[in-house]
Parts: C-alpha cells; structure tokens; sequence
C-alpha cells in the first residue's frame, strides 16, 4: 500500500504541475493581488528584510503595475497563487531585471521558479530586450561572500564563491545564468549583492 500511495502521490504532483498556468497580474483583482503579496511575503520572511510586512508587499505588487513593467504570476490548479515574477527594463529596454521572483513556501520545489523565469525570458525577447539579469543579495552569510570583507579584490572572492547554506544564485545558474559581479556592502557591511545575467534574444 505504501508504494501505491506514493505513486499516488506522485501523480497528484505531476498532475498539479501540468495544470499551473501563467497569466498577468490583474491589476483589478483585490483578491489576487493579496495573494500575490503574501506569496512575496512569505518567500522573502525568513531571508530578506525588504518587505516586513504585508502593507509592504502589497505596495510592492501595485508598482509593478508601472509602464512599461512586466508582472507575471503563475496560478494554481486550485486558483491560488503559486508563485509571482516581475521585470522591468534599463538601458532602453536592451536589458531587462527580474524584480522580484517568488514562490509560495508551499509551491516550492515543483518548478515554478523555472516555469517563471522561462517565461519571463520570453516576454522580454518578444519586446526586443537582449539580457535579463537580477541581484540576488546575501543577507545573512548564506555564501563565501557574506559576513567577509571583499575588498580590496572583490572579484578574488567571487571567483572562489561557495553555496553554504542554500542561497538561490545556483538556482539561476542551472537555468543558464552567469554571475557577472557583485557588489560588496550592498545591504549594510558584509551583505553584497551577487549580480546574474542571460542573454536572452540574439541582438
């Protein structure tokens, strides 16, 4: 019985995967855009303080409704939010930035960061944009790089840079992304800022 339920299980999992879809955040929906903040809330809770609460969040959610910004949020086969992406362009929309990328604590580990990211990548080709890149800061030592002093050769300790506890720059290297900088103290003295990018269209 119990490799019957795990089969189960696995079936379940698979089936919920298949139905996820991605659509763009509605800006006249309360009720998604709640959902949305508290998907931003509870990824970023225990790693980040840049939304300590939900008025925070959803403040986030409402400036990703500027012009020109692209806000993407992956919807369950229940109708819940899974998972939220959001760019927005620089240098004449040559180069795009994900800002931000989250998934639901409980959605986590099914593929909807990826699903998100691929998706986002093609949104940015389809309006001429050539590379996504993102930071992805380390504020609580979770690489080589944080609780150190970089300098006076940042770039010595980015070429020897170690995942100690879990931080999400792995993450977009296995989607094809290349860490191009960082920069040191971004958050306060010894939490950097790591920088990935992609090409994503040809120029």
């Amino acid at each position: 019985m119990t490799g019957i339920r795990k089969l189960a299980q696995l079936q379940r999992g698979s089936q919920r995967r298949k139905h996820m879809r991605i659509t763009n955040l509605p800006q006249d929906n309360e009720s998604i855009i709640e959902q949305t903040a508290r998907v931003l809330y509870d990824a970023f809770k225990d790693h980040s303080p840049s939304w300590t609460t939900m008025e925070a969040a959803i403040e986030e959610v409402r400036e990703s409704f500027a012009e020109h910004r692209i806000s993407r949020i992956a919807i369950d086969d229940d109708g819940a939010v899974a998972g939220w992406i959001g760019g927005q362009p620089m240098y004449d929309g040559h180069v795009w930035e994900i800002h931000p990328l989250a998934v639901a604590p409980r959605a986590q580990g099914r593929g909807i960061g990826r699903k998100l990211v691929e998706d986002l990548e093609a949104q940015v080709a389809a309006r001429g944009g050539v590379t996504l890149w993102m930071g992805s800061d380390d504020e609580g030592d979770r690489t080589s790089l944080g609780g150190v002093d970089l300098y006076p050769n940042p770039l010595a300790h980015l070429a020897n840079i170690k995942n100690l506890r879990g931080h999400p720059y792995e993450f977009y290297q296995k989607l094809g992304f290349a860490i191009v900088g960082v920069l040191p103290d971004a958050n306060g003295a010894g939490k950097p800022d790591i920088f990935l990018a992609k090409r994503v269209r040809q120029k």
